[in-house]
């Protein structure tokens, strides 16, 4: 019997890959809007679905089904990813606002080691010199931007990424710094205050909005917020030991 041609083959796998993007557009769309309900109103929830379709048809391509992985659990990393890609070269976030945060982000990092507890929000608000109302806008602002990725520009516009996000197809020298950076987030999860822990297993396991997330914890969904941000600067104040290589 006269083995196949590879051009045979490929027009094979293209099929395929056609067959999937088809029938997984739908998760496309639902990431798309998942995402939106996190992002300011000027985010065009079309430009994350033309985004995530790249990644939707990047993802059935590159496709291998003896990994044992699922092709929607592979295709939701590599939509999300792209998503997540688009927004980060379209960047809404003032300069000002990271060099906000990178303040609060030093302090409750320098407030940390000195005690070796968690800082709390008087101790930070005093030590920086801010009103609470001040502190309050720039854990709001944590929250709102880079969405599901632990990243901040310097003020020199240096980019620092810990992205949660694992990538399977990775060689494995990628697959061992990405189980790296999982590790060292898992841990830095969990060793967060009980409230800002529960509240990121709702937001990102659950997937709870944040409406629902304040019924859960009994406040208002700016509090929620609030405490996101917090939960989130505190993480990168934690694992800047990690990213630098220390």
């Amino acid at each position: 019997m006269t083995a196949p041609s590879a051009g045979l083959y490929q027009q094979v796998q293209r099929g395929g890959a056609d067959e999937l993007v088809h029938r997984h557009a739908a998760l496309v769309k639902r990431i798309a809007w998942h995402l939106k309900g996190k992002l300011p109103g000027s985010v065009d929830v079309g430009d994350l679905i033309q985004s995530g379709m790249i990644g939707l048809i990047e993802a059935a391509r590159q496709y291998v089904p003896a990994r044992n992985t699922s092709f929607e659990a592979y295709a939701g990393i590599r939509i999300r990813g792209a998503m997540l890609d688009e927004l980060r070269r379209t960047d809404w976030t003032p300069r000002s606002v990271y060099r906000r945060l990178r303040e609060v982000m030093e302090m409750i990092r320098a407030i940390e080691t000195e005690t070796g507890r968690e800082a709390d929000e008087a101790e930070v608000v005093k030590r920086l010199g801010i009103t609470r109302e001040e502190y309050a806008q720039v854990m709001d602002d944590a929250s709102r931007s880079r969405v599901l990725s632990l990243s901040m520009e310097d003020d020199e516009g240096e980019s620092h990424v810990i992205d949660v996000a694992d990538d399977i197809s990775a060689q494995p020298a990628v697959r061992a710094e990405l189980e790296g950076r999982q590790g060292a987030l898992a841990e830095a999860i969990d060793g967060l205050p009980e409230r800002e822990k529960l509240l990121m297993a709702l937001y990102y396991d659950e997937e709870l909005n944040l409406k629902e997330i304040g019924e859960v914890l009994g406040v208002s969904e700016s509090r929620v917020c609030q405490l996101h941000g917090q939960a989130l600067v505190r993480l990168r104040a934690r694992l800047r030991d990690w990213r630098n290589g220390d």
